[in-house]
């Protein structure tokens, strides 16, 4: 079940999230929709990222496999080089900077998409209320048992109007 809570007040919907939280409901379990960006005061509604970490993990993926791919077809086609290394890092560095960057970015925006919920089927349905201009809309996925005290904590936080969904 969701229940949508329509605010006109930045501070009357992070009053709202406080309550909820308070109440039981976790982070996972409320969204916040609004026409414009809503800075909330630090611990109100943070959801760890683990972004950087994917990047730099990326970065090193793809590197090592550049490096490794270049190291086995150099080693593979065995050429007469007069002397000179099959395989050198000089030579390879700007291929293996670059897959690195392109790691990078490619475990970046894989995980953008994941922590958006574009790739994930979890909330497939749920209900994507209709913002109106400088109104803030918080949508809380509940039981059933939890939603009368949910009802009231959005009442006592000054929700103007409160929809029940699902």
């Amino acid at each position: 079940m969701y229940l949508i809570g329509e605010f006109h007040e930045k501070d009357s919907a992070a009053a709202a999230i406080r309550m909820l939280r308070a109440g039981g409901i976790t982070t996972a379990e409320l969204d916040l929709f609004s026409e414009e960006p809503v800075e909330l005061p630090r611990g109100e509604l943070d959801r760890p990222s683990r972004m950087s970490l994917a990047s730099v993990l990326g970065a090193i993926v793809f590197g090592l496999v550049a490096t490794s791919f270049i190291y086995w077809s150099q080693h593979d086609y065995k050429l007469v080089t007069g002397g000179m290394p099959l395989f050198s890092f000089w030579a390879t560095g700007v291929i293996t900077y670059e897959m690195t960057m392109l790691g990078a970015i490619v475990a970046t925006f894989a995980w953008f998409l994941w922590e958006s919920g574009l790739i994930r089927k979890r909330d497939r349905n749920a209900p994507v209320p209709h913002v109106d201009p400088g109104s803030i809309c918080v949508r809380v996925r509940c039981d059933a048992e939890q939603s009368a005290q949910a009802i009231e904590s959005m009442r006592r936080a000054g929700a103007i109007e409160i929809e029940r969904r699902g």
